[in-house]
């Protein structure tokens, strides 16, 4: 890579960096920092990619949220603290939820979670659970649904 960009060359750079994959302000940022721009070449360029549609917050939120949930199988806890990391607000976090259906949550996490119930290998019920708990809390997976599910499945 070279180290001294033009103002439009770095534009057209980010502009295929934006359109191959939805991208965050940060991420953006990021990527022209390491292209030595400087903070108001950066700033123009942003203002630039969003009046053109290259960069949209919100667009990235809701394909990030969706994503992660039908590809990472996460939960919305993982979800939203991810989305908090890389600058987006609670106002299009909160749009970025409405994307998954709860109907697909349900099925994901009972589908995700019975799959790893069966997959644990233990013998002692209280290593067991402390598996099966902490794989799905780390997912991002509520407390109160991890549990409920827990004695469920115990019970079968």
């Amino acid at each position: 890579m070279k180290d001294i960009f033009s103002i439009k060359e770095a534009i057209h750079k980010i502009e295929h960096y934006c359109a191959y994959q939805d991208r965050c302000h940060e991420e953006v940022e990021q990527k022209l920092r390491s292209m030595k721009m400087d903070s108001e070449e950066i700033s123009s360029i942003i203002t630039h990619l969003i009046k053109d549609n290259f960069l949209n917050e919100e667009r990235f939120a809701c394909s990030f949220a969706r994503g992660k949930h039908r590809i990472k199988h996460w939960g919305k806890i993982r979800i939203v603290n991810e989305l908090k990391y890389r600058g987006i607000n609670q106002t299009l976090i909160n749009i970025a939820l409405k994307e998954i259906s709860p109907d697909e949550y349900t099925a994901t996490f009972d589908s995700l979670a019975e799959k790893h119930w069966e997959s644990i290998r233990e013998t002692n019920i209280q290593k067991k659970r402390k598996k099966f708990c902490d794989y799905l809390l780390r997912r991002g997976f509520e407390s109160s649904l991890v549990y409920d599910k827990m004695k469920e499945l115990e019970l079968t």
